[in-house]
């Protein structure tokens, strides 16, 4: 059994532990609550324009089809992996690392795949393997729109030019705080909308769809960007609080254990010391 002395240190090194943990989940829960704000507010109005853009894309004439959904036979992939800049947050980053693996080795196996890391923790992955084209981790510093627009713009330039024929983004689903869902979403070239679409007796087009959809392409594009980097944010907060949450519960059972483990060690030095008190002075007496 362990001497007192080191339960003691090890009683202190697991209060200091649990303290850290207790102080990062609380910092996490109110982040988590202004992120949260954020990503809820916005998925209306993407999904609305997501819908509206795949709807008139979808009564245009093939040859007047916008470059941004060109099909073109896949052979170069560009998978966009979002992850955070941190850790201690479970599986939030390993999960997101795992789907771009399965990505690049199962359903893309045959084709030359690139990654675009937006995390620390992805480009840290994938630079081993010496496919991270571009590390825009920054992004996470300013959070703004026109920060994730520029991303959007270089990813839509890549793939008009044909440098690229498919661009996936990889993140994480914000659901709530202890759940979050890894997606696989395309980003280009555009996902029509199934089926036959009639809108026109619900829109009046000015001046003309063709137009619209022209100028709505890119707004729509740098918008879907820019929820997913909201989703990946918010998901991060809800899966590091969960993660401190578990961390602090673990940290304070190991911390009672050790004190009852201390007590019982206490309690046996002091057994011991009045036997051999009691047999010292029945050895006097004799």
């Amino acid at each position: 059994m362990a001497n007192l002395k080191e339960i003691r240190n090890r009683i202190s090194s697991v209060s200091s532990t649990m303290q850290i943990t207790s102080a990062m989940k609380m910092v996490s829960a109110a982040k988590l609550k202004k992120a949260q704000d954020a990503i809820t507010a916005m998925r209306p109005y993407s999904n609305k324009l997501t819908e509206l853009l795949q709807t008139l894309s979808t009564t245009l004439d093939a040859d007047s089809g916008s470059k941004y959904s060109a099909q073109r036979e896949v052979e170069n992939v560009l998978v966009v992996a979002i992850t955070s800049n941190r850790g201690l947050c479970g599986a939030f980053n390993s999960n997101i690392i795992k789907q771009t693996n399965a990505l690049i080795n199962d359903v893309y196996g045959d084709k030359n795949v690139s990654v675009l890391a937006i995390g620390k923790k992805a480009n840290d992955a994938f630079a081993k393997q010496n496919r991270v084209i571009a590390n825009k981790s920054e992004v996470f510093d300013d959070l703004t729109f026109d920060n994730v627009a520029d991303i959007a713009e270089m990813l839509m330039e890549k793939f008009a030019e044909g440098e690229f024929d498919k661009i996936e983004l990889v993140y994480n689903n914000f659901k709530n705080a202890a759940t979050q869902i890894v997606m696989t979403e395309q980003f280009l070239p555009i996902v029509p909308m199934e089926g036959e679409a009639n809108v026109n007796s619900d829109y009046l087009f000015e001046p003309s769809k063709q137009e619209i959809v022209e100028a709505l392409i890119p707004k729509s594009l740098k918008t879907q960007l820019f929820k997913g980097i909201r989703d990946s944010f918010a998901s991060e907060h809800g899966a590091r609080m969960t993660a401190m949450h578990k961390a602090t519960d673990n940290a304070t059972e190991l911390r009672d254990q050790l004190k009852l483990t201390y007590n019982k060690a206490r309690q046996a030095a002091i057994t011991n010391e009045i036997l051999e008190i009691v047999g010292g002075a029945e050895a006097l007496n004799n």
